[in-house]
């Protein structure tokens, strides 16, 4: 199988830390951490992915509003100028310890914070980059 990802959910997985917007949520995206951590692929999608599927039954879900799909925006760019390659739609990736440890680097040097502006987590990911990432699922 294949994780569903959308751009900006490559920062947000840096940082996770188990907490979340909802208890199926959290439980959605530990799962989803184990399975990259275990060397599951990750597809590039455009709007909700994945880690949306517990929050897409709202009646207003934040994963389909305009700023959300600009903060992809910004996050493909800022991520695919650190990796020297286009972060598009239907793109497979694999995190593998080094580039983790690449992301990580430039996320804690802010240079792919960018798509993170206004975000409610900024402070709580800042937090943990901080701490070099010490209590992240994701390994």
């Amino acid at each position: 199988m294949t994780v569903r990802l959308r751009p900006h959910h490559l920062l947000c997985l840096l940082t996770y830390a188990g907490k979340g917007y909802s208890a199926a949520f959290v439980v959605n995206f530990d799962a989803i951490a184990a399975r990259l951590s275990a060397g599951e692929h990750m597809l590039i999608v455009s709007g909700p992915d994945d880690i949306c599927a517990p929050l897409l039954g709202e009646a207003e879900p934040h994963c389909l509003r305009d700023s959300v799909t600009e903060r992809d925006r910004q996050a493909a760019a800022s991520v695919g100028t650190l990796l020297g390659y286009s972060i598009a739609e239907d793109m497979e990736l694999q995190l593998h310890p080094s580039l983790l440890r690449t992301m990580r680097d430039a996320f804690s040097s802010g240079r792919t914070r960018g798509a993170c502006g206004g975000c409610e987590w900024f402070d709580l990911c800042s937090s943990i980059a901080a701490s070099d990432y010490g209590t992240v699922a994701l390994r």
